[in-house]
């Protein structure tokens, strides 16, 4: 049994203001895995305060003294890895292969990157008569999602305090472990007190004190459409910046060409991970109506060698995080084989074997129209949609029919042809062909957000900028 009940806020680990505490359920066992203190406006206010001391201090450091630290968090960060590790199979059911593989090889990444990054990056420039300089931005409110948890921490954090930014960060209730030892890395890393604060605690009792509060100078936010208007509004009335990455219904076009049954099984793979909870997962794929047949036998093959289970086993995927999002998943399941799409894979209820815990089938759709909700709505599952186009043309105008705009795919022999119909996406970050870069911004347009995170572009959020005339 795990417990976090303390906070730590201003270099120290301090109890919370109020009593109050969280159960965390593993969502593999439906049983109570720890416990966790639940923040409240007096603790947003300690911790803030304790960031706004700290800025002056922490905002005149050099890059190089910023990049020394960086290399220490990242160095204990490699040693705390198993810890990290059996802390996100336990509160989010990610399979321990994926949660001590690709999970922590984010985090390490995109240390490794802004430290490259950073090295070179130039906060000051002459123009003429004038001197721009990027200042850090102030005090940062940080609020992060549950599925990926130490990958969007840290593609906040991580530019936060390259660019001389303090931050609070509120950590989501259903992963709040990972968080509590990350803290542990950071307070072991030597973050001078009030550069880094954690509150525990939902979005009512941490997250709206932190986006309304006068002396936060940024919110950067990661969760659901709906939640990111509502913390918007409530940034709203103290003029500050908000940064959001949210939901997507991400198109994979791929292509008719010889490598389109090999990229059919892949764009399954791709949706199926982390248990189809990922924000940019390309969930509709478009294919030649002419090869539909073709399609749903390759996706119906690859989501029934999908295996699911127990994710201290070596299973493909395991549970979804929570039974809200079980129910959740499994409504939107019904309402696809209720307005005729095919069900090609899966459905509804568990899975064979497996009486207990939040798990879903694999399940793909095929035959989808792109009005459907399922085609709509995110279902953040392991649930696949396909839907037939008659020419390249028709793919781009239902994949860009969408309210959502966060990530997309092309799959394709033809590098010139997938580069062309990549640039025609209405998206924030596109993938041609499995590619993947740290350096590359990562963030979304329409209902999908604004801003960007990964890489140096990153560190653009965190920073105003400030016109010195008359310098030269």
């Amino acid at each position: 049994m795990r417990e976090a009940l303390k906070f730590y806020i201003g270099g120290e680990w301090v109890d919370p203001a109020q009593s109050g505490t969280f159960d965390v359920v593993n969502p593999a066992t439906e049983e109570v895995a720890g416990k966790v203190a639940a923040g409240s406006a007096a603790d947003v206010d300690r911790a803030v305060a304790a960031a706004k001391a700290a800025f002056p201090g922490w905002s005149a450091t050099t890059s190089e003294e910023r990049i020394a630290l960086l290399e220490n968090i990242l160095d204990i960060y490699q040693k705390r890895i198993p810890d990290l590790a059996a802390a996100l199979t336990e509160e989010i059911g990610a399979p321990a292969a994926l949660a001590g593989g690709f999970q922590m090889g984010l985090g390490a990444g995109h240390l490794t990157t802004a430290i490259e990054a950073l090295k070179t990056f130039e906060f000051e420039e002459v123009r003429g008569p004038s001197l721009i300089a990027r200042v850090p931005i102030g005090v940062c409110g940080l609020i992060t999602p549950w599925n990926w948890p130490v990958n969007q921490i840290l593609v906040k954090l991580i530019p936060a305090l390259a660019t001389g930014c303090t931050t609070v960060l509120k950590p989501s209730e259903n992963s709040p472990f990972t968080a509590q030892i990350l803290a542990e890395i950071l307070d072991a890393a030597g973050v001078p007190a009030g550069v880094f604060n954690l509150v525990q605690g939902d979005g009512l009792g941490v997250g709206v004190p932190l986006s309304v509060h006068p002396d936060v100078a940024m919110i950067s936010f990661t969760g659901s459409t709906r939640a990111g208007i509502e913390i918007a509004r409530n940034a709203a009335p103290t003029v500050k910046r908000v940064t959001q990455e949210l939901g997507g219904k991400g198109p994979n076009i791929v292509l008719d060409d010889d490598a389109f049954a090999e990229n059919v099984g892949k764009g399954v793979a791709g949706v199926m991970l982390n248990s189809g909870q990922t924000c940019s997962a390309a969930t509709r794929m478009l294919v030649p109506a002419s090869r539909m047949d073709e399609a749903v036998a390759i996706a119906r093959a690859a989501a029934e060698a999908t295996t699911v289970g127990d994710p201290t086993t070596d299973v493909a995927i395991g549970p979804v995080v929570s039974g809200a999002q079980f129910d959740k998943i499994q409504a939107l399941i019904q309402k696809g084989i209720d307005e005729g799409a095919t069900l090609v894979a899966g459905g509804t209820g568990r899975p064979d074997g497996l009486a207990k815990g939040f798990y879903v089938r694999p399940t793909v759709f095929a035959n989808v129209d792109n009005d459907m909700t399922i085609a709509r709505e995110e279902i953040f599952g392991p649930v696949l949609t396909i839907l037939g186009y008659t020419d390249v043309d028709n793919a781009v105008e239902i994949a860009n029919d969408s309210e959502y705009g966060l990530g997309g795919a092309v799959a394709g022999a033809d590098l010139d042809q997938a580069r062309a119909v990549a640039r025609r996406l209405q998206v924030g970050w596109v993938v041609i062909n499995d590619g993947f870069d740290f350096g590359a911004p990562f963030g979304g347009v329409k209902k999908s957000g604004n801003g960007r995170e990964w890489g140096p572009l990153a560190f653009d959020e965190y920073l105003e900028t400030k016109a010195i005339v008359g310098y030269q």
